[in-house]
C-alpha cells in the first residue's frame, strides 16, 4: 500500500479567499497575484486592518497565524514600498498573502498587533529598517538599531557608507617619507 496525498489547489483555496473577501467588500481586493502556487492578495491602505480582521475571523478563512511581515522598497517606483504579511490557516492548511502598497511621501498603515499579537516584533523591525509608520502600534521604536540610528538603512536610497562621520585616522596611513 502506498501513501497518497491529496492536496488541493492553491488556486482553488485562492478563489475561496477572494470570493470571500469580495463578498464581504468589494474595495477589500485591489488584485490578485498568483505566482509559482502561491497567492498574494492586494488590499487598500486604508482596509488593511479590516480586511486582517476578517481573514481571522470568518469561519471559512480562519487565518489564524501570522508568520512574518516584510517590505520591499521599489525605489524609484510609486508606490514606493510593498508591505506583506504571510498568513497561515492551520485548520483549513492554507496560506495567502496581504500585500499593501504605501506611498513614499506618506509610509503609514494600520497595525495590525491588534489582529495578530505576534506583529509586534516584526513591524517594530520594518519600522526600523524601512522606516513605514504602523499607527496604532503599541510600542513603536526601533529593535535592531541604536534609538540616534539615522535614517533607514534598507531603504534603496539610503547611503552605502550610512550617514555618520568617519573618524579622521590621523598619521596613521600617511605614507612614510622614510621609505
Amino acid at each position: 500500500m502506498g501513501l497518497e496525498i491529496v492536496t488541493e489547489s492553491s488556486s482553488q483555496n485562492a478563489n475561496v479567499v477572494v470570493e470571500c473577501l469580495r463578498s464581504w467588500s468589494q474595495q477589500a481586493v485591489a488584485e490578485v497575484i498568483e505566482f509559482r502556487g502561491e497567492t498574494t492578495v492586494v488590499v487598500p491602505r486604508d482596509l488593511l486592518r479590516a480586511v486582517a480582521e476578517r481573514c481571522r475571523a470568518d469561519a471559512k478563512l480562519q487565518f489564524n497565524l501570522l508568520t512574518d511581515a516584510t517590505c520591499v522598497d521599489r525605489y524609484p517606483v510609486e508606490p514606493r514600498f510593498e508591505l506583506n504579511y504571510h498568513l497561515v490557516s492551520i485548520p483549513r492548511r492554507d496560506k495567502v498573502r496581504l500585500q499593501v502598497r504605501l506611498s513614499g511621501q506618506d509610509p503609514v498603515v494600520d497595525s495590525l498587533v491588534p489582529v495578530w499579537p505576534g506583529a509586534n516584533w516584526l513591524e517594530r523591525e520594518i519600522f526600523d529598517l524601512f522606516g513605514i509608520r504602523f499607527s496604532g502600534h503599541p510600542d513603536l521604536r526601533r529593535i535592531l538599531l541604536p534609538e540616534d540610528w539615522e535614517g533607514y538603512p534598507l531603504r534603496r536610497d539610503y547611503p552605502v557608507e550610512g550617514f555618520r562621520d568617519v573618524p579622521s585616522t590621523g598619521e596613521l596611513f600617511k605614507k612614510s617619507s622614510m621609505l
